[in-house]
């Protein structure tokens, strides 16, 4: 009876002398076709122009192979596997609750956070509580999806129309803008606000070296010459007159 003793299979392909076939359908380092060679012309080139024998479609009559340098292309693949789940977008379904009779106060607050959410790339699910009474007046809340619908017209689109689910009212907003724009835009505002920052102290030092020269600048000769003839004159005006006042 067959038995599996555990162990992962590698998804890693088999490179220089893991390859076990006796020729190969070789692929140059600048990918052009050399031809069907034997495995040891194949590992022979590789050795002779510093690269790897890299086995990279191993189904196929005979195996293709390439030479390359296969830390640099496992360092270049995982980095685009990086980028691509960095710009990988995630749909998000925000919720925003409201009443029929909401103050008008709390309406702004309220569709403030849509807007916000519409400009992140996400949908919005806005639903109207209805309680007691409020519940024969579905025309009320139709109305307030409506004009919250009207008013953030330029940023989403009604994606679900008005329906009524129990004593809630529903409405789905999406977004025109899709994620990975808003995604990207939100990056480049980020970086912006990085590069101003870091201009601000620099011009801040520049400022207070400005300031610190300034005040450590030498008084002007002129404004000593001035105060000198003030001290002496005072005493010279009055002598004549005491002298005058003793004959």
């Amino acid at each position: 009876m067959w038995c599996y003793r555990g162990g992962s299979i590698s998804a890693e392909p088999r490179i220089n002398d893991r390859i076990r076939v006796p020729e190969v359908r070789l692929v140059g380092p600048s990918g052009e076709q050399v031809g069907i060679v034997p495995l040891a012309k194949a590992l022979e080139l590789a050795q002779e122009y510093d690269l790897d024998l890299v086995e990279v479609a191993a189904t196929a009559r005979p195996p293709v192979c390439k030479l390359m340098d296969y830390g640099k292309f496992k360092y270049e693949s995982a980095m685009k596997a990086r980028e691509a789940r960095k710009n990988q977008a995630h749909t998000v379904i925000k919720e925003m609750k409201l009443r029929p009779k909401i103050d008008p106060h709390d309406y702004d607050t309220k569709k403030g956070h849509v807007v916000r959410f519409l400009k992140a790339g996400d949908k919005v699910k806005i639903t109207i509580m209805f309680r007691g009474r409020e519940q024969s007046r579905p025309e009320l809340g139709f109305r307030l999806l409506q004009r919250l619908a009207s008013d953030v017209e330029d940023l989403g689109f009604i994606e679900s129309n008005p329906k009524q689910d129990g004593r809630n009212m529903i409405m789905v907003l999406g977004p025109h803008k899709k994620k990975t724009e808003a995604m990207a835009e939100a990056r480049e505002a980020q970086e912006a606000r990085k590069a101003e920052q870091k201009a601000l102290p620099t011009h801040g030092r520049t400022q207070r070296a400005s300031d610190d020269a300034a005040e450590s600048e030498p008084e002007a000769p002129a404004e000593a010459s001035d105060e000198a003839p003030a001290v002496d004159e005072a005493p010279a005006a009055e002598a004549p007159a005491e002298a005058s006042a003793e004959a």
